[in-house]
């Protein structure tokens, strides 16, 4: 059984391509182009599922169509429509040290100096200039790469050396 803390959310399926169980799949992060799987994990009324890709094509940088085994109809493909795709962290992290930031959901930030636990990250918000972290707490903390000393994916923990007064915005 597939673990929510071993995936993370990389798109969303949309409507239906065609009558031979195409899907279209509105990604929001890259790793699915950087990184060979051989499937995808659906959630499928909250039970992470793996459906494995017969083929699949860029439609842009943000919509690929997707066909997964055993999904041969319209139908069949309407009754995926709107549910959440994830990806396998394990095979995120064997991507040579890149990192989505999808893929940092979920991590601990500590302080780099102290160690002292500043939150977890529920999101990531790119909505503006400046990437942000959003704190299970509500707060929002820089994602800079200028603030970031050391990411450790086995104990998922992001030490930042943030400057001084910023937590207190």
């Amino acid at each position: 059984m597939i673990r929510q803390e071993e995936v993370y959310r990389i798109g969303k399926l949309g409507k239906t391509h065609g009558v031979k169980g195409e899907i279209s799949f509105l990604v929001d992060d890259d790793v699915f182009d950087r990184v060979d799987a051989d499937h995808l994990i659906l959630d499928i009324d909250g039970i992470l599922v793996p459906f494995f890709i017969e083929e699949y094509r860029f439609r842009s940088d943000t919509v690929v169509l997707v066909k997964f085994e055993g999904v041969d109809t319209q139908q069949r493909a309407a009754e995926l429509t709107g549910c959440h795709v994830y990806f396998l962290r394990t095979l995120a992290d064997d991507d040579d040290g890149q990192f989505s930031l999808a893929s940092l959901v979920g991590f601990d930030i500590t302080d780099a100096a102290t160690g002292t636990p500043i939150g977890r990250i529920a999101g990531i918000d790119d909505t503006t200039a400046n990437l942000l972290f959003c704190l299970e707490s509500g707060q929002l903390i820089p994602a800079s790469d200028d603030f970031i000393t050391d990411i450790n994916t086995d104990t998922r923990q992001i030490a930042m050396s943030l400057p001084e007064g910023l937590l207190e915005l």
